[in-house]
């Protein structure tokens, strides 16, 4: 199915991020977009270190105190991301958009059965009644909170990109007294301008957000009488019939037919519960039910058993369960199997696949290796200190990759069909507090030019959809073969596949 037919859940769009440092600023994240269609997973891989967990912990609205979001969007539903608050995002984490993370053990409490972990989150939120009163309220009330996020926002990332500034240019060595003079100068020109800055921002939400405030005050009065109404009229419907079937026991003499009356009162009582709350009994039996689905056997002794009694896999599918309790759309995989052996990888990788085709879900596969997704990718993201270096279908990836970096990753994966030798990459990706100047891989490949050293190369499109950020596809460029231990596994494989046919 062509692109422009398909249902967009997630676009990334030129995000940049960075973290201050006690050593200077650290750009993690540069420039990077990337879309996200319904039904389909996004593999991102690339070493440690080159962005991918930061960017998925962006999406989920969970980066660090020190992290500075310096240009782009994360849209979802026709909003940004990084501009929602906190309570907004209280809806989506979680609910809209899960994640599994790559430890089961750190995510899990070590002290707390795995049923009660798993409903959890399920009884945190079983109060029907407060549900009702926050999903009438919730439009007003996340305008509003917007509105002052949006401000709170702008103006904490003004004041972080004032602090970097700071901290770039007091560690700067072998300064000149005068230089250092322009420094300081320079330091005060942009605290007044920050200054200036905070108070064209609250002017400028201030007005409306007492506006949307007033609204929501209107709306919550609205809401409640709407939830005593409907609690009114549930518990009277309920003592009416609880009294019919009092009196009809109390004047049965059959044994067996007030047998049945007793029952019925029993599941009215339950239906009645159930209109108001969660109970305890129905959120087990939710959680059997998932815990069933990502095939954990015995759920029923299961569920009142330790972490620590089940194995690294059994542990992951608990997280997996876990994420899958309040029905996400979009699940972000960080990493999932790096903690298992390989036999379990395997298993783990088919029950997300098989989970995300029942569910419809949308999945975010983060990974190191490339060998882990090249049966579950529809497409997938080659990143490299910080910046996306290749991107296009699992088939062109895997079968025309074009980028030296992605080269270098499929040479390195053990392979039992190739004579070649496995290689190695070598050196060490760059320090992201000074990212170099032209592409990011050129110290540690074979095939640098002089250019690579001078500019980032641009994306390149090799075809409608695949792109390679490299200066070997300028025309210019002098004409290079693949290693040949990647040109050796593309022809085995591409003799495997016409064999099966």
């Amino acid at each position: 199915m062509a692109e422009k037919n398909r249902e967009k859940v997630l676009s990334v769009n030129d995000l940049v991020i960075n973290f201050k440092t006690d050593h200077g600023i650290l750009k993690a994240v540069r420039n990077i977009s990337f879309d996200l269609y319904r039904g389909e997973t996004l593999c991102i891989v690339g070493e440690s270190g080159s962005g991918k967990s930061v960017t998925s912990k962006a999406i989920m609205g969970i980066l660090a105190n020190n992290a500075i979001i310096a240009g782009g969007n994360i849209m979802y539903r026709g909003e940004n991301l990084l501009e929602v608050s906190e309570d907004e995002f209280y809806k989506i984490r979680g609910h809209k958009i899960g994640m599994i993370f790559q430890d089961p053990l750190s995510s899990l409490n070590p002290i707390v059965k795995i049923g009660k972990q798993i409903t959890e989150a399920m009884l945190i939120n079983s109060d029907k009644l407060k549900l009702m009163y926050n999903d009438l309220i919730s439009d007003d009330l996340i305008r509003y909170k917007n509105t002052l996020a949006k401000m709170n926002i702008a103006i904490d990332t003004e004041k972080k990109k004032l602090d970097a500034l700071e901290t770039e240019l007091k560690a700067k060595e072998g300064v000149s007294k005068e230089e250092r003079l322009k420094d300081k100068a320079l330091i005060k020109q942009k605290e007044a301008e920050f200054k200036l800055f905070v108070k064209e921002t609250k002017e400028k939400y201030g007005a409306k957000a007492k506006e949307l405030k007033a609204v929501l005050e209107l709306t919550e009065k609205k809401a409640k009488v709407q939830v005593q109404e409907y609690k009114d009229q549930v518990t009277k419907e309920y003592l009416t019939v609880e009294a019919d079937l009092k009196r009809q026991i109390k004047e049965c003499a059959d044994a067996a037919s007030k047998k049945q009356l007793k029952e019925r009162l029993e599941a009215e009582k339950e239906a009645f519960t159930d209109k108001l709350t969660l109970t305890k009994k129905a959120a087990k039996e939710k959680a059997l039910e998932i815990m069933r689905e990502v095939g954990i056997p015995q759920p029923e002794k299961r569920y009142n058993q330790y972490p620590f009694e089940f194995s690294g896999g059994m542990r992951q599918r608990i997280v997996i369960a876990i994420a899958l309790t309040a029905s996400p759309e979009i699940l972000i995989c960080d990493e999932p199997t790096t903690a298992l052996d390989v036999t379990i990888q395997a298993q783990i990788l088919e029950l997300i696949n098989r989970i995300k085709e029942e569910r419809d879900l949308s999945c975010i596969f983060i990974t190191h290796d490339l060998g882990v997704v090249a049966n579950m990718a529809d497409r997938v993201a080659v990143m490299y200190a910080g910046k996306i270096v290749e991107y296009g279908t699992a088939e062109d990836i895997f079968y025309d990759p074009r980028h030296p970096y992605t080269w270098a990753l499929l040479s390195s994966i053990p392979d039992v069909d190739s004579k070649e030798k496995l290689e190695a990459i070598p050196g060490t990706p760059p320090n992201m507090i000074y990212p170099p100047k032209g592409d990011a891989f050129a110290d540690r490949s074979k095939y640098t030019m002089n250019i690579d050293f001078r500019e980032q190369p641009p994306f390149f499109k090799v075809s409608d959809t695949h792109y390679a950020a490299t200066w070997l596809l300028d025309p210019r460029a002098p004409k290079v073969e693949m290693p040949k231990i990647v040109s050796e596994r593309i022809k085995n494989s591409l003799e495997e596949d016409r064999n099966h046919d």
